[in-house]
């Protein structure tokens, strides 16, 4: 299958080489020393389940030369995704297939506000993994996991054909006729752990065995599961206790990667999780105090950062 990775941080990397390995042809959108350094030395992945190089590794900063694309894979930051739409809109052929990868629950929306919606499927994935150096991405915990499904709730032909490509690749991959309650439950998940985590400094397993921190982390997840049920997404309390024991059961010194770009004085994620429950609050007149506090108190610096940039 002819795929593009659209960023190649550690969610694209860490997918791409794997698709790479298995026989696909994979090109990799990347920029800066780190695409010098992917296309000079190739990419290296380093992984538990088994490191890889791929070399020579079809690697460019745009994706305007690339023809014939069955798959395009989005692995951005969320706030990059609008400017990302609009550039893969020409390169798009009829059979062209677009995944979001990203964290967030508007990217669908997003997507298809910008692209015709033919061409989107819904996605998630799980994985902890970061850009290690330039062209080094290392694979840290986490089965690496891809969810994705029809938005119209079919599993068509084409996802039964992308499910085995990516089973192929050696990605634990589940197709789901209900996309939608996915990318919720992932967001409960990453939107609970990884503000907070940037507002104390300190890794999820040391907020999950502090008792009042994770009173605070539970009392925000019940916040995105009412603003989850207004929007008819049926989820429920068993959802917060499924992840909590995920929360529980991470390794230590674990972060989020919205967490350590806080921390690193870059950009975030911060509007697309607990800023979008803050927004969906007060379109809906709910109540949303937590997710207030975490938000309005990384605002200020979310807002210095992105003057900078």
């Amino acid at each position: 299958m002819n795929i593009v990775i659209y960023g190649t941080g550690g969610v694209g990397g860490y997918f791409g080489a794997r698709l790479a390995e298995a026989g696909n042809n994979v090109t990799f959108i990347a920029r800066g020393k780190h695409l010098e350094t992917i296309q000079q030395r190739g990419l290296q992945l380093k992984s538990a389940k088994g490191d890889c190089l791929i070399y020579p590794a079809n690697a460019t900063d745009t994706i305007s030369e690339i023809k014939n694309i069955d798959l395009i894979l989005i692995c951005v930051k969320t706030w990059q995704l609008k400017e990302v739409a609009e550039i893969i809109k020409p390169v798009l052929n009829d059979k062209t297939i677009v995944i979001s990868l990203l964290n967030g629950v508007e990217n669908q929306d997003i997507l298809c506000s910008k692209i015709n919606s033919k061409h989107i499927i819904g996605g998630l994935c799980k994985v902890i993994s970061k850009v290690e150096d330039y062209g080094i991405i290392n694979h840290i915990s986490y089965e690496p996991t891809i969810i994705f499904g029809e938005l119209t709730h079919e599993k068509s032909k084409r996802a039964i054909e992308i499910e085995q490509v990516f089973k192929n690749a050696g990605i634990y991959t589940i197709l789901t006729d209900t996309i939608q309650k996915e990318i919720w439950t992932k967001y409960l998940y990453i939107s609970t752990v990884s503000a907070i985590g940037a507002l104390t400094r300190t890794y999820v397993d040391e907020m999950a065995a502090s008792p009042e921190i994770k009173k605070i982390m539970y009392k925000t997840a019940e916040e995105i599961l009412a603003i989850a049920n207004a929007k008819g997404i049926a989820i429920s309390k068993e959802t917060i206790e499924n992840q909590f024991k995920i929360i529980d059961n991470q390794p230590p010194k674990t972060t989020s990667s919205l967490q350590r770009d806080i921390m690193d004085g870059k950009p975030s994620e911060l509007e697309s999780q607990n800023g979008t429950i803050v927004k969906f609050g007060k379109e809906l007149g709910i109540p949303t105090p937590i997710n207030d506090f975490i938000y309005f108190c990384l605002l200020p610096q979310e807002k210095k950062v992105r003057l900078l940039h």
